[in-house]
């Protein structure tokens, strides 16, 4: 599991995406999400603009990214 910290109360997961480097640009974020292609917690989710939250778990690609409050 891959642990990816934020700063914030909260990240977009098409951000969470691009800053675990799980895809190269927004806009191919922007088609994987909407393609059905990312969970989250568990279940499918279709908006990239969802906010996730530490604690939530996304899965994309055969990986799983943790987000996790504060620096590393």
């Amino acid at each position: 599991m891959n642990k990816i910290h934020i700063n914030s109360e909260s990240i977009r997961l098409s951000q969470l995406l691009k800053l675990a480097n799980a895809v190269g640009s927004g806009a191919e974020a922007k088609f994987v999400v909407q393609g059905g292609q990312a969970k989250v917690n568990g279940e499918r989710e279709l908006r990239r603009g969802r906010k996730l939250k530490p604690g939530d778990l996304v899965e994309y690609a055969g990986m799983i990214y943790e987000v996790v409050s504060g620096a590393e």
